[in-house]
C-alpha cells in the first residue's frame, strides 16, 4: 500500500531527441527514491510541432504504470499547459519540472520531503552555483529578475522562475489562480501564495544537472513578459494602496 500519491507535470514543446526514453528513465529514479508513494506522469503538449509522435505517446504509456497525456493543437505557453495538468491532476501532491527533468532527482526528492512537512508550496532556489554554465543572457535576466522581485513587489523570495515547484492541495487552489500563460506565471503563483496569509510557503536548494542544453532566449516573448512583470507590478501597488491583502 502507497502513503499517498504524487502527480508529476511535465509541460512538452518540440521536446528534444529520446525524450520519452529520459522521462522513462527518470520515473524509474524516483520510484526507487520514493517507493513508499505512487508516482503519476502527466505531460502536457504545448501544441508541439514535431517529435511528439503516437509511437513516442505508446513507448511511455507501456513503461510508465500511471501516465496520463494531454495534447492540443496551439501553442499556449508554460503557464497555460501547467494549468492544464493541474485541472486534471487528482493526486494528493504535484510536483512540476520541465520535459527534460533538468534539475537533479535528489532535488525533486528534497521539494517532496519538504512537501510532507506541512509546507503548501515548494518553490526550488538555484543557488551561484546554477550560474556557471548558464548562458550570460540568461545570468543576466535571471539576476534581474530576482532584483526587481525584492524592489518592486516585495517578494522574500526571489527566484522565482525555477522550473521545479511543488504543492499540495492548498497549494493547488493558488495555483489556479495564476492567469500568465507563459513564463512569468511561476512570479505570478509565487506571488500569490507568498501573499497569502494561509499559505506555507518555502523555499529548497536545488541542482542542476550536468549537460543541460538551454533554449535560445526569444526577444517578442522578452516584450511580451516584460509587460506581463509591468501589469503585476501595478496590481501590486494598487492592492497596496488600496489595503487590499489578497
Amino acid at each position: 500500500m502507497y502513503k499517498d500519491s504524487i502527480d508529476i507535470i511535465l509541460p512538452c514543446y518540440n521536446p528534444p531527441k529520446n525524450w520519452e526514453k529520459e522521462i522513462v528513465h527518470n520515473y524509474g529514479k524516483l520510484v526507487n527514491l520514493l517507493h513508499q508513494y505512487q508516482i503519476n506522469i502527466l505531460i502536457v503538449n504545448d501544441g508541439s510541432l514535431h517529435n511528439t509522435t503516437q509511437e513516442h505517446i505508446e513507448y511511455l504509456t507501456d513503461n510508465i504504470p500511471s501516465f496520463t497525456y494531454i495534447s492540443y493543437k496551439e501553442n499556449k505557453g508554460k503557464g497555460y499547459a501547467l494549468r492544464r495538468g493541474v485541472e486534471k491532476s487528482t493526486a494528493k501532491y504535484v510536483i512540476c519540472s520541465d520535459i527534460d527533468f533538468p534539475y537533479t532527482n535528489d532535488s525533486i526528492y528534497n521539494i517532496f520531503i519538504r512537501l510532507t512537512k506541512n509546507v503548501d508550496i515548494v518553490v526550488g532556489n538555484r543557488g551561484e552555483t546554477y550560474y556557471k554554465d548558464v548562458p550570460t543572457v540568461r545570468i543576466f535576466i535571471s539576476k534581474l529578475l530576482r532584483t526587481f522581485n525584492k524592489v518592486f513587489l516585495g517578494m522574500k523570495i526571489s527566484d522565482t522562475q525555477c522550473g521545479l515547484k511543488g504543492f499540495n492541495e492548498n497549494g493547488r487552489k493558488i495555483f489556479l489562480q495564476t492567469t500568465i500563460n507563459r513564463y512569468l506565471f511561476d512570479l505570478e503563483f509565487v506571488y500569490l501564495g507568498s501573499n497569502d496569509k494561509d499559505i506555507s510557503i518555502k523555499p529548497v536548494n536545488v541542482t542542476l544537472k550536468e549537460g543541460i542544453v538551454f533554449s535560445k532566449m526569444n526577444i517578442k516573448i522578452l516584450k511580451q513578459e516584460g509587460s506581463a512583470f509591468v501589469k503585476l507590478v501595478i496590481k501590486h501597488f494598487v492592492k497596496k494602496i488600496l489595503g487590499i491583502k489578497k
